[in-house]
Protein backbone atom coordinates (compact mmCIF):
# COMPACT_ATOMS: atom_id res chain seq x y z
CA UNK A 1 0.00 0.00 0.00
CA UNK A 2 1.00 3.56 -1.17
CA UNK A 3 2.04 6.22 1.98
CA UNK A 4 -0.54 8.53 2.57
CA UNK A 5 -0.30 11.73 0.07
CA UNK A 6 0.86 14.48 2.87
CA UNK A 7 0.56 18.12 2.71
CA UNK A 8 2.71 20.31 0.13
CA UNK A 9 3.16 16.97 -2.51
CA UNK A 10 2.22 17.08 -5.96
CA UNK A 11 -0.86 14.67 -6.45
CA UNK A 12 -0.96 11.51 -8.66
CA UNK A 13 -1.20 11.99 -12.86
CA UNK A 14 -3.62 9.69 -13.78
CA UNK A 15 -6.28 9.27 -16.61
CA UNK A 16 -9.84 9.22 -15.85
CA UNK A 17 -12.79 7.22 -17.64
CA UNK A 18 -15.42 10.03 -17.98
CA UNK A 19 -18.83 10.86 -20.04
CA UNK A 20 -18.91 14.12 -22.02
CA UNK A 21 -22.45 15.47 -23.53
CA UNK A 22 -21.94 15.52 -27.38
CA UNK A 23 -24.19 17.24 -29.82
CA UNK A 24 -26.20 13.89 -30.76
CA UNK A 25 -29.91 13.73 -29.83
CA UNK A 26 -31.71 11.19 -28.09
CA UNK A 27 -31.79 9.20 -24.59
CA UNK A 28 -27.53 9.13 -24.53
CA UNK A 29 -26.21 11.54 -25.99
CA UNK A 30 -22.73 11.59 -24.12
CA UNK A 31 -19.29 9.91 -25.52
CA UNK A 32 -15.98 8.88 -23.71
CA UNK A 33 -13.68 11.67 -22.68
CA UNK A 34 -10.24 10.62 -20.98
CA UNK A 35 -9.20 13.62 -18.87
CA UNK A 36 -6.26 14.10 -16.88
CA UNK A 37 -5.55 15.53 -13.11
CA UNK A 38 -3.53 18.37 -15.11
CA UNK A 39 -7.16 19.03 -17.03
CA UNK A 40 -9.10 19.11 -13.73
CA UNK A 41 -6.46 20.81 -11.61
CA UNK A 42 -3.76 22.18 -13.40
CA UNK A 43 -3.35 26.56 -12.74
CA UNK A 44 -6.64 25.84 -10.35
CA UNK A 45 -7.32 25.93 -6.69
CA UNK A 46 -9.91 23.49 -5.67
CA UNK A 47 -11.64 22.27 -3.13
CA UNK A 48 -12.14 18.17 -3.38
CA UNK A 49 -13.91 15.53 -1.44
CA UNK A 50 -13.44 11.67 -1.77
CA UNK A 51 -16.13 9.58 -0.17
CA UNK A 52 -16.10 5.66 -0.04
CA UNK A 53 -19.31 5.37 -2.80
CA UNK A 54 -22.04 7.13 -4.38
CA UNK A 55 -25.14 5.95 -3.18
CA UNK A 56 -23.99 5.07 0.16
CA UNK A 57 -26.19 6.50 3.42
CA UNK A 58 -23.69 9.32 5.07
CA UNK A 59 -22.04 10.34 1.58
CA UNK A 60 -25.89 10.75 0.00
CA UNK A 61 -27.35 11.77 3.59
CA UNK A 62 -24.60 14.09 4.51
CA UNK A 63 -21.24 14.78 2.54
CA UNK A 64 -22.29 15.51 -0.73
CA UNK A 65 -25.38 17.84 0.11
CA UNK A 66 -23.25 19.50 2.54
CA UNK A 67 -21.10 20.54 -0.32
CA UNK A 68 -23.72 21.81 -2.29
CA UNK A 69 -24.83 23.96 0.20
CA UNK A 70 -21.41 25.29 0.76
CA UNK A 71 -20.57 25.69 -2.55
CA UNK A 72 -21.11 29.39 -3.57
CA UNK A 73 -19.26 30.46 0.20
CA UNK A 74 -16.21 28.09 -1.19
CA UNK A 75 -16.08 29.97 -4.48
CA UNK A 76 -16.07 33.57 -2.53
CA UNK A 77 -13.26 32.34 -0.78
CA UNK A 78 -11.09 31.60 -3.72
CA UNK A 79 -11.52 27.89 -4.80
CA UNK A 80 -12.06 27.71 -8.85
CA UNK A 81 -13.96 24.50 -8.34
CA UNK A 82 -15.56 21.64 -5.88
CA UNK A 83 -14.98 18.38 -6.95
CA UNK A 84 -16.37 14.65 -5.74
CA UNK A 85 -14.12 12.11 -6.20
CA UNK A 86 -15.44 8.49 -5.76
CA UNK A 87 -14.22 4.73 -6.62
CA UNK A 88 -17.00 4.69 -8.80
CA UNK A 89 -17.70 4.36 -12.68
CA UNK A 90 -18.68 7.45 -14.37
CA UNK A 91 -22.60 5.74 -15.88
CA UNK A 92 -23.10 5.58 -11.09
CA UNK A 93 -21.24 8.74 -10.73
CA UNK A 94 -23.83 10.63 -13.08
CA UNK A 95 -26.72 8.88 -11.74
CA UNK A 96 -26.04 9.56 -8.51
CA UNK A 97 -25.95 13.01 -9.63
CA UNK A 98 -29.58 13.02 -10.82
CA UNK A 99 -30.89 11.22 -8.02
CA UNK A 100 -29.10 13.77 -5.37
CA UNK A 101 -31.26 16.26 -7.74
CA UNK A 102 -28.13 18.04 -8.90
CA UNK A 103 -28.68 19.85 -11.94
CA UNK A 104 -26.80 19.31 -15.16
CA UNK A 105 -26.10 22.02 -17.38
CA UNK A 106 -27.25 20.77 -20.86
CA UNK A 107 -24.92 23.19 -22.86
CA UNK A 108 -22.18 22.27 -21.70
CA UNK A 109 -21.11 19.73 -24.18
CA UNK A 110 -17.35 18.02 -24.50
CA UNK A 111 -16.95 18.38 -21.28
CA UNK A 112 -17.24 16.24 -17.77
CA UNK A 113 -17.73 19.67 -15.42
CA UNK A 114 -21.67 19.85 -16.51
CA UNK A 115 -23.16 20.13 -13.52
CA UNK A 116 -24.55 23.44 -12.05
CA UNK A 117 -22.18 23.44 -8.93
CA UNK A 118 -20.31 20.59 -7.68
CA UNK A 119 -18.29 18.23 -10.07
CA UNK A 120 -18.76 14.39 -9.69
CA UNK A 121 -15.07 12.88 -11.11
CA UNK A 122 -15.38 9.13 -11.27
CA UNK A 123 -12.27 7.22 -10.09
CA UNK A 124 -13.59 3.99 -11.26
CA UNK A 125 -10.35 1.70 -11.60
CA UNK A 126 -9.13 3.77 -8.77
CA UNK A 127 -5.89 5.64 -9.98
CA UNK A 128 -6.23 8.84 -8.17
CA UNK A 129 -7.45 6.71 -4.40
CA UNK A 130 -4.03 4.74 -4.71
CA UNK A 131 -1.51 7.61 -5.75
CA UNK A 132 -3.45 9.16 -2.69
CA UNK A 133 -2.79 6.15 -0.94
CA UNK A 134 -6.25 6.72 0.28
CA UNK A 135 -7.48 3.34 -0.62
CA UNK A 136 -9.24 0.79 1.54
CA UNK A 137 -10.66 -1.70 0.98
CA UNK A 138 -13.69 -3.38 2.62
CA UNK A 139 -14.45 -7.43 1.96
CA UNK A 140 -16.28 -8.46 5.10
CA UNK A 141 -17.27 -5.73 6.69
CA UNK A 142 -19.24 -3.95 3.53
CA UNK A 143 -18.36 -6.10 0.45
CA UNK A 144 -17.23 -3.06 -1.08
CA UNK A 145 -13.98 -3.69 -2.76
CA UNK A 146 -11.50 -1.15 -3.29
CA UNK A 147 -12.63 2.16 -2.28
CA UNK A 148 -11.68 5.82 -1.09
CA UNK A 149 -11.48 6.65 2.90
CA UNK A 150 -12.99 9.57 3.68
CA UNK A 151 -10.99 12.91 3.16
CA UNK A 152 -10.71 16.19 2.03
CA UNK A 153 -8.19 18.42 0.78
CA UNK A 154 -7.69 21.67 -0.80
CA UNK A 155 -5.43 21.52 -4.26
CA UNK A 156 -3.26 24.15 -5.60
CA UNK A 157 -2.18 24.04 -9.39
CA UNK A 158 -1.22 20.04 -8.70
CA UNK A 159 -0.10 20.40 -4.98
CA UNK A 160 -1.79 19.48 -1.71
CA UNK A 161 -2.34 22.54 0.17
CA UNK A 162 -4.56 21.28 2.86
CA UNK A 163 -5.92 17.35 3.71
CA UNK A 164 -8.33 16.63 5.96
CA UNK A 165 -8.02 13.00 6.36
CA UNK A 166 -10.78 11.10 8.54
CA UNK A 167 -9.35 8.86 11.70
CA UNK A 168 -8.77 5.62 12.09
CA UNK A 169 -8.01 4.26 9.02
CA UNK A 170 -7.51 0.82 8.72
CA UNK A 171 -8.35 -1.67 5.70
CA UNK A 172 -11.95 -3.07 6.09
CA UNK A 173 -13.17 -0.85 8.51
CA UNK A 174 -16.20 -1.35 11.12
CA UNK A 175 -16.80 2.28 11.60
CA UNK A 176 -17.61 5.06 8.82
CA UNK A 177 -16.14 8.03 10.82
CA UNK A 178 -17.46 11.66 9.30
CA UNK A 179 -16.10 14.15 11.80
CA UNK A 180 -13.31 16.46 9.62
CA UNK A 181 -13.92 15.80 5.78
CA UNK A 182 -17.22 17.77 5.86
CA UNK A 183 -18.06 21.43 4.57
CA UNK A 184 -18.22 22.83 7.59
CA UNK A 185 -14.81 22.12 8.55
CA UNK A 186 -13.56 22.79 4.54
CA UNK A 187 -15.04 26.19 5.21
CA UNK A 188 -13.45 26.95 8.74
CA UNK A 189 -10.49 26.40 6.48
CA UNK A 190 -10.71 28.86 4.09
CA UNK A 191 -12.53 31.51 6.05
CA UNK A 192 -9.46 31.40 8.09
CA UNK A 193 -6.43 31.90 5.39
CA UNK A 194 -8.89 34.75 3.65
CA UNK A 195 -6.97 37.53 2.83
Amino acid sequence: MKAQITEGEVIPSVVFKTRVRTDEAGDNPFDWKDMTSEDYFKGKRVAIFSLPGAFTPTCSSTHLPGYQKAFSEMKELGVDAVYCLSVNDAFVMRKWGLDQGMVEDKEKKFTPDYWNDVQLIPDGACQFTRGMGMTCTWEKERGFGERSWRYSAVFDDMKVEKLFVEPGRVEDSGPDPFEVSDADTMLEYLRSIKK
